[in-house]
């Protein structure tokens, strides 16, 4: 009897929680908000202004969509690698943070179609850029180095697959140095505890602008990828809508106007076939 009870108990309490989840888009209408995680430290996507207010390319997008929607758009301030958990636990209606598309990921959350696409560079001090500027950069021109990057990233995954190549051929692998936001990374690299960041090309070019003749962009490593937002696997109309928008935008030409105002280049979003394969 104890154990049949306790299986309900669990079971009622599963049965909760789907039906918490079951349809997140009618709960953000009718509550008439949409509760967003973010990380504002990834310009320039997502940041904080000077005047304290959270903007940036991906965050235009998401203010178009809960205007479409007609609810009032809450940011909840999140450390970057709590957003897929805070995402998944609840904590939250929706994830507002640029996330690369994996394979990896996908088996956790549903992805909605891609708003950007990204490629990762190289950073250095502006005194080693030479020592590289010979180079054909890849995981073997950084072995032996010191890597800044943001903890649960998808530069520092990559950089361990770096290192996963280096260890086959015996080459000296790169020593990973894994901070909380783009701004810290920028700090260990200014203080020569880290050789190199790496992290998008599109999030380089503003701090290369900001430390002139400081720092200096001297390659890219690694394959492209597209960025969007995720949702929890249940939240398909949630998904589908912020999808839907998305497209629209770029039929209609918002989305090229805002690539253009925050990237400085434009490009065409799948609609499908964009989750890579293990």
């Amino acid at each position: 009897m104890k154990k049949t009870a306790l299986l309900t108990a669990a079971l009622l309490t599963l049965g909760s929680l789907a039906t918490a989840y079951a349809d997140t888009l009618a709960d953000i209408k009718s509550s008439g908000t949409m509760t967003v995680g973010i990380d504002p430290t990834f310009p320039p996507y997502e940041y904080t202004d000077d005047k304290g207010e959270i903007t940036g390319y991906s965050v235009a997008i998401m203010q178009s969509f809960a205007k479409d929607l007609g609810v009032k758009l809450e940011f909840q301030k999140t450390a970057f690698s709590g957003i897929l958990p805070g995402l998944i636990s609840g904590s939250f209606n929706a994830e507002g943070s640029s996330l690369n598309v994996t394979a990896e990921r996908a088996k956790k959350v549903l992805f909605t179609v891609p708003y950007s696409k990204t490629v990762n560079g190289v950073l250095v001090r502006a005194e080693d850029a030479k020592t590289f500027s010979s180079k054909t950069l890849n995981a073997e021109s950084l072995s032996g180095l010191r890597g800044a990057v943001k903890t649960a990233s998808v530069p520092e995954q990559l950089l361990k697959s770096f290192n996963s190549e280096l260890k086959k051929t015996g080459k000296k692998p790169i020593t990973i140095i894994s901070v909380d936001s783009l701004d810290q990374t920028v700090s260990t690299l200014m203080t020569k505890r880290a050789d190199f960041v790496y992290d998008d090309i599109s999030v380089l070019a503003p701090i290369v602008s900001k430390y002139t003749g400081k720092v200096a962009q001297v390659g890219e490593v690694g394959p492209s990828q597209w960025m969007a937002w995720a949702t929890r696997k249940e939240d398909g109309s949630l998904n589908k809508a912020i999808s839907d928008h998305i497209l629209a935008m770029q039929k209609d030409g918002q989305l090229t106007q805002l690539q253009q105002q925050y990237l400085g280049t434009t490009f065409t979003v799948p609609a499908s076939d964009f989750i890579p394969k293990e």
